[in-house]
């Protein structure tokens, strides 16, 4: 069975001859995308109320998840150092792992001339397809190293040494810089997958643990677009909503605004927000600030932005992506730069397409993202650029096109703590192989039960 893309047939009752419930448009909710039209703000379309009460985002909440699959409890919605029953949680991995739990729900994309309709519903209805139940990781990953021969890829809030962040270097220990709590960073996709498979074989196809996964990312899109109404995520953020009632604004600049030259000085571009910084805002969306100074002249506070408990969901580090790759030819082999998607993590692999899908083709030059390819998924990988930062969809591409032959590369999704307004949910870039190490990568952990 798929990841997240069969076709839901049965359902609500449906009207003769007619593609819609039978009980108007009283079950969904979206936005139309006028793709012409340069402002990111969206028309609101469906049933008004479903706007404010927004039941499939409501239903996001912060747990801690077994290695079995199971939920060992739910965090307290305004503060998740507490379980829901407001008893002290344990967030270090001894009870399992810090994730956020995306309802299963449903969405449609179609095309209204030339604009774009992005619609989501808690029903299976008609056109709609399903997006499983998942679970995407409240934090940035770091490494259980306990173990050394088997690392885990952990959701966490420990500063052991044996979950040492950045690149585990020991000697930043006990001083400004320290990686203790800290997201781990300097690891190839390739090894994220395998560290989030040290933690067994529950869930979807006996791979439900996975490093960040596409069907991941795109799922917290959609749901942060169709509840802000916004395609710029890096708008200002306002916890007001507006006299009708809806979200306003954005999630702030995230942790994008320190200076490629002070972060270097600071730790050489590795990770310097400490995983938990949002435990505060409890499932709530928002933002955090977080002081780093070395006594030695750097002083930057960073604005640690949440999006119903998916702690910096763009910003700060970039995030290996998996269950997507693409195929970037050399004008003189193809000249094409394709992208594909593979809806089983059994099937995850670094070698092939074979059991990849083609989704579509990407820009051939970096930029501000104009267009994106949208579909019968809603794929929110560009097919055009020339927008800017805070018109279309606000955010960067990044590639770069191989002089001969054709490169196989993997997709980072969310930019890092230097790249101001390039940042966001749907900056991506495909500039680099799965075996890519850097200081201002890494990922997140996710879980996909078994269907």
């Amino acid at each position: 069975m798929g990841l997240l893309i069969h076709q839901q047939t049965m359902g609500l009752i449906i009207a003769a001859g007619n593609t819609k419930p039978a009980f108007p448009y009283d079950y969904y909710y979206g936005v139309r995308i006028k793709t012409t039209v340069a402002a990111t703000t969206l028309e609101r379309i469906g049933r008004p109320e479903l706007h404010t009460s927004l039941p499939v985002q409501s239903k996001m909440r912060r747990c801690v998840l077994r290695d079995n699959g199971t939920v060992a409890y739910y965090l307290h919605a305004t503060d998740s150092t507490k379980r829901d029953t407001g008893a002290a949680a344990n967030l270090t991995g001894a009870d399992g792992q810090v994730m956020v739990e995306i309802p299963k729900h449903y969405r449609k994309f179609e095309f209204d001339g030339t604009d774009l309709i992005a619609l989501i519903s808690e029903y299976p209805l008609p056109g709609f397809h399903e997006v499983p139940l998942m679970y995407r990781s409240a934090y940035e990953a770091t490494v259980d190293r306990t173990v050394a021969a088997t690392p885990k890829l952990a959701s966490v809030v420990n500063t052991t040494a044996a979950f040492r962040g950045g690149n585990n270097n020991t000697a930043y220990d006990g001083t400004y810089r320290s990686f203790l709590g800290l997201p781990a960073t300097g690891i190839s996709l390739t090894n994220f997958r395998n560290y989030a498979r040290n933690r067994g074989t529950a869930g979807l196809n006996g791979k439900g643990w996975n490093c960040d996964l596409y069907a991941a990312q795109l799922a917290t899109y959609w749901l942060f677009v169709i509840e802000y109404a916004n395609l710029n995520s890096q708008a200002a953020f306002n916890a007001q909503p507006d006299a009708n009632g809806y979200k306003q604004g954005g999630l702030g600049p995230g942790v994008t605004e320190i200076s490629s030259g002070n972060w270097n000085t600071y730790n050489g571009y590795y990770p310097f927000v400490p995983c938990g910084t949002t435990n505060s805002l409890g499932n709530a969306s928002g933002v955090v600030d977080y002081t780093i100074n070395n006594g030695a002249g750097i002083t930057h506070t960073a604005h640690v932005p949440s999006y119903r408990g998916i702690e910096n969901p763009f910003g700060h580090i970039w995030s290996w992506t998996d269950g997507c790759k693409c195929e970037i030819q050399s004008e003189a082999d193809g000249g094409l730069s394709k992208f594909y998607v593979c809806d089983d993590p059994a099937k995850f692999q670094d070698s092939s397409y074979n059991d990849y899908d083609y989704r579509g083709n990407l820009p051939r030059s970096e930029g501000y993202v104009k267009r994106i390819m949208a579909g019968e998924y809603g794929e929110n990988m560009p097919v055009e650029v020339g927008g800017g930062s805070t018109t279309y969809f606000a955010d960067y591409f990044y590639t770069n096109i191989p002089t001969s032959g054709t490169a196989m590369r993997g997709v980072l999704f969310g930019g890092n703590a230097h790249y101001g307004a390039d940042a966001g949910l749907a900056n991506a870039t495909s500039t680099h192989a799965a075996s890519v190490t850097f200081a201002h990568i890494g990922s997140r952990l996710c879980f996909i039960p078994a269907a």
